[in-house]
């Protein structure tokens, strides 16, 4: 079985064998790693094609950087990528930047994570979390 994974880098859809996610595939495109153990920064441009085109999970971090509990929750969120890839690909969404996404996602405080699976929202969670309860509820969410 294959899974479609989106590139953070170039964003282009590749094709990943499920029994090879986590022998650090690379893009067919850019050939740069399809997981880098970092959150994605997602803009209005590549935000669907992220959200509806990759077969794992997208968690999103809403933030913006005037924030103190977004910028003290970032080394967090960053952390838990390298804990949740590949079964979870992690993005952020600067709100100050991406207006529409923050007005058609209904984001009224930040930082708001929102779980995405096959192009739909299937939970949210607002306020700031330590590594372990994003990774926590992360996993408890998908179960």
């Amino acid at each position: 079985m294959s899974l479609h994974i989106v590139c953070p880098h170039c964003h282009a859809t590749n094709r990943v064998p499920a029994d090879r996610l986590t022998a650090v595939p690379k893009c067919g495109v850019c050939h740069q790693a399809l997981f880098n153990a970092l959150p994605v920064e997602l803009t209005e441009d590549h935000f669907d094609r992220h959200i509806s085109n990759n077969d794992t999970l997208v968690l999103v971090d809403f933030w913006a950087p005037w924030c103190g509990p977004c910028r003290m929750m970032a080394p967090a969120f960053a952390n838990a990528a390298a804990i949740l890839e590949p079964e979870v690909r992690l993005a952020k969404v600067n709100t100050e930047e991406e207006q529409s996404l923050v007005t058609r996602y209904q984001i009224r405080s930040i930082p708001t994570l929102v779980l995405f699976k096959d192009g739909r929202e299937i939970a949210r969670q607002s306020g700031a979390m330590g590594e372990q309860d994003i990774v926590r509820w992360a996993k408890s969410t998908i179960q």
